[in-house]
């Protein structure tokens, strides 16, 4: 048996709170006003909450049974437990404390704006402890399962676009279905630059006949080490020596000021990076 770790399920709990407020925040204060169509679970029980009153984290939580049960095998015990941890804090926010503070009355447009940026924060900082909120969040990663190939932030377009459009297509204001695009298109992108880019930076590979000394120049200049590989020109048939090196934004200019230094007629090629993990970067 796993002996217990207080230390992580502080940061898991802490993650829980700040995440779940902010989700809170977004979808009561600035969007149950605003009458435009969100998506998910917590757009159903916005719906509900209109018709008839009912608490909207409870509603939340009701909706979820059904899918927890469809989704459960697909993603495991663990992650069935600590999304139920995540699902009930977050809920509880909703219900009690988001209703402490003033509901926006401003322009929809900002409050689109609002709503996307806090869900999307509030969702990223969930998803990156490896849990969720249930509802929408299990068939997302149920999809995340099967095509790990897909961002979290594209699967979650993808679903709320139809689920907006739906809503829309019910409410049958056009306006609203606009601002209700623009908040999904807001959630998917800061989820994914949540997730994968704050971390992002850049990938270089730089094709010389010096490579231990660009290597050593890259070192020096920004103290970040490199990758020397082996490779042959298929023009010359010389062989050559291919320096691959990952650092951040900021260290590029060094590192194409090092291959400038050593080799002027170094092929240099540099790509975006999204992640980057292992000694110097982020932990595995």
């Amino acid at each position: 048996m796993e002996k217990f770790n207080f230390k992580k399920f502080s940061k898991e709990l802490l993650i829980d709170i700040v995440g779940g407020l902010l989700l809170a925040f977004a979808v009561y204060n600035f969007a149950s006003n605003a009458g435009f169509p969100i998506a998910g679970i917590s757009g159903i029980a916005l719906i509900i909450f209109h018709l008839t009153g009912l608490p909207m984290g409870a509603t939340t939580i009701a909706l979820n049974i059904p899918i927890i049960i469809i989704c459960y095998k697909f993603l495991g015990r663990d992650f069935f437990i600590r999304s139920i941890k995540t699902m009930i804090i977050s809920s509880f926010l909703l219900d009690y404390v988001a209703p402490l503070f003033p509901v926006y009355e401003g322009d929809r447009l900002l409050a689109a704006i609002c709503t996307g940026v806090l869900q999307g924060f509030g969702f990223g900082m969930i998803y990156s402890m490896d849990t969720s909120t249930g509802g929408m969040d299990f068939v997302i990663m149920t999809i995340r399962k099967l095509k790990p190939y897909m961002s979290i932030g594209k699967i979650t377009l993808i679903i709320d676009v139809i689920v907006v459009g739906i809503g829309g297509f019910l409410i049958g204001d056009v306006e609203s279905v606009i601002y209700g695009f623009i908040l999904t298109y807001l959630v998917s992108m800061v989820v994914d630059k949540y997730m994968y880019g704050l971390d992002a930076g850049k990938v270089t590979f730089i094709v010389t006949e010096h490579g231990k000394e660009v290597a050593e120049k890259i070192s020096d200049l920004t103290e970040r080490g490199s990758t020397l590989l082996k490779a042959k020109g298929s023009f010359t048939n010389q062989d050559k020596d291919v320096v691959m090196c990952a650092c951040n934004n900021k260290q590029m200019h060094l590192v194409q000021e090092a291959v400038k230094k050593v080799d002027r007629e170094a092929f240099l090629i540099t790509m975006e990076s999204n992640e980057v993990r292992g000694e110097g970067f982020k932990e595995h």
